[in-house]
């Protein structure tokens, strides 16, 4: 993962991020039968997809990967922690085993060829406690992934810690308080995943909220406010790509939405509709969008120094003629 903040002048534009499909708009198995679909990713203009990873999911990953390599596309991985594996649970023995799934997923990561994974990695999913967190509950959430970053270090890999609506965590909503985490974590490798879906619930003004992450941005997820299709809502996607370009930020603008999901995503993520005609919709109607809308975002770039400088000449000229 190249770092935004010590990005230089070859990435000056938003062309320089890369685009790409978290497989969960179809589904989250990954196996053989996902060659085809692959194949049809690489054509529709991604440069990568994005996995669902667990210790026992993809159940082939030498498989997966020579797929993966033959189509050309580059990969990241998302996860979640299971209810049992919980960073922030009061009993250590939970926490140990939060520990130790992190770092499967991460030994997973590195072996699929990959150099980052991103999610919730620090509680359950839907867990709720009824209260605010606690001083203490982000104590363990810091250590633990402390332990699992100086894993990843070891096998160059990135964790990027996402944080959720607060329908699906109590723990961390917003993007500050990410920010906060990774600086009390205090390892090279361990930054922020910014999601559109939630920033849009919890931010007041989202585009903001990411500009002020700028320095540990690791990743980007987006979806639609509905979690639909990027570019059919009210996120405020020309806002969101101006701050990406203002900041340089130059890794991964990842499509994470659902189309028709399976009854298991379905539930976790309180879908109970479909979002769209299918999941090869979805991601053409998606990328066509965000390219389109990133080379507007571009050219207004580069219209502006030149009306400056029509405006510079034009006050010369009215001064010269002034004389």
């Amino acid at each position: 993962m190249r770092a935004p903040a010590t990005c230089g002048p070859s990435c000056e534009t938003v062309a320089a991020m890369k685009y790409g499909v978290n497989t969960m708009v179809w589904t989250t198995r990954v196996d053989e039968r996902l060659a085809s679909l692959f194949s049809k990713i690489k054509g529709w203009g991604f440069d990568g997809v994005e996995l669902f990873l667990s210790p026992g999911e993809p159940a082939n990953i030498p498989t997966v990967k020579k797929m993966l390599d033959a189509t050309g596309l580059e990969r990241t991985m998302c996860s979640v922690l299971p209810r049992e594996a919980n960073l922030v649970n009061s009993d250590a023995q939970v926490r140990a085993r939060g520990v130790e799934f992190l770092k499967r997923c991460v030994d997973r990561t590195a072996e699929l060829g990959a150099s980052l994974i991103c999610g919730p990695l620090y509680a359950g999913l839907g867990v709720m406690t009824g209260t605010r967190r606690t001083a203490e509950e982000w104590k363990w959430a810091a250590e633990g992934l402390a332990e699992v970053a100086e894993r990843a270090q070891t096998v160059r890999v990135t964790l990027c810690l996402e944080p959720l609506n607060r329908f699906e965590t109590y723990f961390l909503n917003t993007q500050q308080d990410a920010a906060k985490l990774v600086k009390d974590i205090g390892a090279p490798n361990v930054r922020v995943h910014f999601d559109t879906f939630h920033a849009n619930i919890e931010e007041r003004d989202p585009a903001a909220s990411l500009r002020s992450i700028a320095k540990v941005l690791g990743h980007v997820h987006i979806s639609e406010n509905d979690r639909g299709t990027p570019g059919t809502g009210h996120v405020d996607w020309h806002g969101v790509l101006s701050v990406l370009k203002q900041i340089k930020y130059d890794g991964w603008l990842t499509i994470e939405s659902f189309a028709q999901p399976e009854p298991d995503l379905a539930a976790a993520a309180a879908i109970w509709r479909d979002l769209s005609r299918s999941g090869d919709e979805l991601a053409k109607s998606g990328i066509q969008f965000i390219k389109q809308l990133a080379k507007e975002v571009e050219e207004e770039k580069e219209q502006k120094p030149a009306v400056r400088q029509r405006k510079v000449l034009s006050s010369k000229k009215k001064s010269a003629n002034r004389k």
